[in-house]
């Protein structure tokens, strides 16, 4: 079945909204005739999108096939590192540029999202747009270029955070926290509400993978 967007966006781009969104998850064997009938182009473009993305250490070898590539608990824990650090920044930033629009935004945001808790997938999806609102109000261009790159790699992790038991509704009063931070323009308690909340999803995913071990 092909997709009726094929025409608004190159085979990059296509394919990689395809991990991001979990159609093809971490472990995944990419083939070229698959995707090319996916996505209704030919298989040139397809090749060098999976050679890009093989660059960019999205996809990686198993034997002659192209996977999803996966990350080790040392590179999740770096990638948390970092999102920690650059989130909490467009956080500050938000709290000092945003505009009005932005904040009620994020506001209404925050209110929808309750309606989502216990719905995973769903939840997830609607995180990213959250955060990448608050990326957005940073009105900072490199910013946001640097935290699109971590929230890509994020797509290489299996699961949700929001999976586990009551992480959910945890996550909607953290937003609410970092929404009102911005609201009242402190920059630090904005800063603060934004990385610990990364941190504690951090935290849960630990939990969830050391789960699976057991």
């Amino acid at each position: 079945m092909k997709d009726p967007r094929a025409g608004q966006k190159d085979a990059y781009g296509l394919i990689l909204e395809a991990i991001d969104t979990g159609v093809y998850r971490p472990g995944d064997r990419l083939v070229e005739s698959e995707l090319a009938d996916r996505f209704g182009v030919s298989r040139t473009p397809i090749r060098e999108a999976l050679q890009r993305l093989e660059t960019q250490s999205m996809l990686t070898r198993d034997g002659r096939s192209l996977i999803v590539a996966s990350l080790d608990h040392n590179q999740m824990a770096d990638l948390y590192v970092v999102r920690t650090e650059l989130e909490g920044l467009a956080a500050r930033l938000a709290a000092r540029h945003a505009t009005s629009e932005e904040v009620r935004v994020l506001r209404d945001m925050v209110e929808e999202d309750r309606g989502l808790i216990g719905k995973p997938d769903a939840m997830s999806r609607a995180n990213r747009r959250f955060h990448k609102q608050i990326h957005l109000a940073s009105h900072n261009r490199y910013l946001v270029q640097q935290l699109d790159l971590v929230h890509r790699s994020m797509a290489l992790l299996a699961t949700t955070s929001l999976a586990a038991e009551g992480r959910g509704e945890e996550a909607i009063k953290e937003h609410d926290q970092i929404v009102s931070a911005i609201e009242a323009r402190d920059g630090d308690a904005a800063h603060k509400a934004l990385s610990e909340h990364i941190s504690k999803a951090f935290v849960t995913r630990l939990k969830i993978d050391a789960d699976k071990v057991r």
